[in-house]
């Protein structure tokens, strides 16, 4: 499985963007799709994920203000990302969870600054 994460960017607090992680390789075997994210000096943290079978989480700090969706026909999911806080400024990754093991694609950085 590969993924290819991309939309970060720079926005002012209040501001939207929309990420989006490409997934392709053996996808039968994917459980689920997960967006994370890790700030400068804390820890990657599990912010929403979608399931194979539409199933979705959402974390209580973005819970409101994200929302994880997914385009089968395009092999992609995506985090749309509204009322940004400054304190939402991180690397976000995708994480593909097969039985065995996970598969993260390359970060993607999101600023909110004014």
């Amino acid at each position: 499985v590969q993924l290819q994460a991309s939309g970060g960017g720079l926005v002012q607090p209040g501001g939207s963007l929309r990420l989006s992680c490409a997934a392709s390789g053996r996808l039968f075997t994917i459980n689920a799709i997960g967006w994370y994210r890790q700030a400068p000096g804390k820890q990657r943290e599990l912010i929403a994920s979608i399931s194979s079978g539409g199933s979705t989480y959402h974390a209580g700090s973005v819970k409101g203000r994200f929302a994880i969706s997914r385009d089968d026909a395009k092999n992609t999911v995506y985090l749309q990302m509204n009322s940004l806080k400054p304190e939402d400024t991180a690397v976000y990754y995708c994480n593909a969870r097969t039985e065995n093991t996970g598969y993260w694609g390359q970060g993607t950085l999101v600023t909110v600054s004014s």
